[in-house]
């Protein structure tokens, strides 16, 4: 029995969606799928403003513009994170000010983050590692009185919550990702979502290549024209197309990762409790979507016989961050404030299991098993 570490979402109604689009005569962006995938997100997560887009990196990038982050801000963020968390902002000239994170979720530590505010500080952006939310109580309560934007990297965070409240709606901007690693998927996607309707006008305008393309496709306007510098951010509708059937069954995908995950933790419970292995932790306010399971080993290098065990057994288990502020660029580009106290050591520990749609209960039961018997566990 093989085990691949992801298999993309695919709900069966996925080409005939495609096709519809075909049929439509409208494959560009801002068709009639992109449109449902909007509404879809605006009425699920109750956000002002959705805008499907290529990447979430590209709703990251768009955010940066829309702030107008200019060279020699500094944003602050974990570096416990992908690398376009940093480049959106790296792009536009700013300096990521990185801080630790916290060993129970791996998100940012909330409270090292006022401490790394300085006069040059723009924006704040928490990252939902695993789609567990950060403490964005706080996180907002800082950025209010410090008069800080918040941009919420909710790439992981369809479908979860904080005190009941959809993450990627805190912040001023929230940023989805649809890639195929994640529990929704478009192949290549993202959404910005906007929480003032201030930002709205102009974030058609720069995502529609610095046209007012948007209003004239509303009819609006009677031609558009240049009105602000932009770029090209819309997906295609036949990718919003694939993405709207997985989104139609959106509950149906959660509620069934939801039930691979209870079974890892139920399974290698034992494990823990011997404290050969730590398990993800999910606070109290918090509502996850079951993104991945990870475990942590003891070290570094116990982690590296666990994948190679895993793998002779045709289970593939991975890694995952390397920390930013360690690799080239993240030394060149941006700064660590304050101790590496967990940041890298926990990274190094951290081993993700497969998880995907598809992955029955059973399935990871069996998993589990084949990771207990690596440390020597009987079932």
């Amino acid at each position: 029995m093989k085990f691949n570490f992801n298999v993309p979402p695919y709900t069966g109604k996925e080409a005939e969606y495609i096709g519809q689009a075909v049929k439509n005569q409208k494959i560009c962006g801002d068709g009639e799928f992109t449109k449902k995938c909007s509404r879809w997100i605006e009425e699920k997560t109750g956000t002002k403003k959705c805008l499907l887009t290529t990447s979430c990196t590209h709703a990251t990038e768009l955010a940066a513009l829309l702030l107008d982050i200019q060279p020699g801000d500094e944003v602050i963020m974990p570096s416990y994170t992908f690398v376009s968390t940093a480049n959106a902002f790296v792009l536009r000239g700013a300096v990521p000010v990185f801080v630790d994170i916290r060993p129970d979720t791996m998100n940012m530590d909330e409270k090292l983050i006022e401490a790394a505010i300085t006069e040059k500080t723009r924006a704040i952006v928490p990252v939902h590692y695993a789609g567990v939310s950060c403490e964005m109580d706080v996180i907002m309560d800082i950025a209010k009185r410090h008069n800080l934007y918040v941009v919420e990297d909710a790439a992981q965070g369809v479908m979860s919550s904080y005190k009941g409240k959809a993450l990627g709606t805190f912040g001023e901007f929230g940023c989805f990702s649809f890639h195929e690693t994640k529990n929704y998927s478009m192949g290549e996607g993202g959404a910005l979502l906007i929480r003032d309707e201030a930002f709205v006008e102009r974030a058609e305008i720069i995502r529609e290549k610095g046209t007012d393309r948007s209003k004239y496709a509303r009819g609006e306007v009677d031609k558009y024209t240049w009105r602000d510098f932009g770029s090209s951010y819309l997906p295609s509708d036949m990718n919003a197309a694939y993405l709207y059937a997985q989104l139609e069954v959106a509950e149906e995908i959660n509620n069934a990762r939801l039930a691979i995950w209870n079974c890892y933790d139920k399974a290698l419970a034992p494990l823990a409790d011997k404290g050969r292995i730590e398990l993800p932790v999910v606070p109290e306010d918090c509502v996850h979507n079951a993104h991945m399971f990870y475990i942590k080993t003891a070290d570094i290098e116990e982690r590296a016989a666990l994948i190679s065990f895993l793998k002779e057994n045709e289970i593939w288990a991975v890694s995952h961050y390397i920390p930013l502020h360690t690799a080239p660029a993240g030394r060149e580009h941006g700064r660590f404030h304050g101790e590496d106290r967990y940041t890298t050591r926990e990274s190094e520990r951290l081993l993700r299991l497969p998880m995907y749609y598809k992955l029955r209960p059973e399935d990871a039961v069996y998993i589990s098993g084949k990771v207990k018997e690596f440390y020597g566990m009987e079932d």
